[in-house]
């Protein structure tokens, strides 16, 4: 089984996002990565997200989650980020949305060994360290997989690679695309090369699912 592109639902998510982040300044590409999550029919989508970082593409991401009725899950360092990171969503969105889960580790490795079956990943270059864990850590889902990476033009300097950072996994096709600082696009094979192994371990993060107080800010 593989991910399966569906036009009239990228449609729906790139419109809905347009109107969401029409107070925002800079969207930052925001439509175009909702449109590619919602089109793929995603149903985990992931992304890291730092203190101070663009919030659009978040909110995309999250109108995506709605259309394709996916779970949306951020993984942030600290307790301030994830603060900053809600607020942010809730205070610059022009349409109202359901707040995405959130995870909370100082050493996001270990968070995304938690998560299994990825369809979307969502990861920033400019914080290359952490873009790089979650890279390397991903486990993708059975149909393949979409991994983005905002301000990929940096990643040539540092000797990037797709296939070194996603080694366990065959990547099908790669796109560089020429806005904000270069969007990265690599599409995951659906055919795992570990897929008889498991990974045990005791679970050690939980998501933190968030609703609105009568205020419409999180509880």
């Amino acid at each position: 089984m593989k991910l399966v592109w569906s036009p009239e639902t990228a449609s729906k998510a790139y419109l809905d996002t347009v109107k969401s982040c029409e107070n925002l300044e800079t969207p930052d590409a925001a439509e175009l990565i909702a449109a590619m999550a919602a089109g793929w029919n995603a149903k985990l989508i992931v992304e890291t997200w730092s203190y101070g970082d663009a919030i659009a593409s978040s909110i995309g991401l999250d109108v995506a989650s709605q259309h394709a009725n996916a779970r949306h899950i951020c993984i942030v360092q600290n307790s301030r980020t994830e603060s900053a990171y809600l607020q942010a969503i809730q205070e610059l969105s022009s349409s109202p949305l359901n707040l995405p889960e959130t995870i909370i580790s100082e050493e996001p490795e270990n968070a995304m060994r938690e998560i299994q079956g990825i369809d979307f990943l969502v990861v920033d270059w400019r914080h290359k360290e952490l873009a790089a864990a979650a890279l390397r850590n991903a486990t993708f889902g059975s149909r393949g997989a979409v991994v983005v990476c905002r301000n990929g033009y940096s990643r040539s300097s540092s000797g990037f690679s797709w296939r070194r950072a996603l080694r366990s996994r065959e990547v099908v096709r790669t796109v560089t695309l020429p806005v904000t600082g270069g969007i990265e696009i690599a599409h995951v094979a659906a055919r795992n090369k570990n897929s008889g192994k498991s990974e045990k371990g005791k679970r050690t993060y939980t998501t933190r699912k968030h609703n609105l107080n009568e205020d419409g800010f999180p509880r």
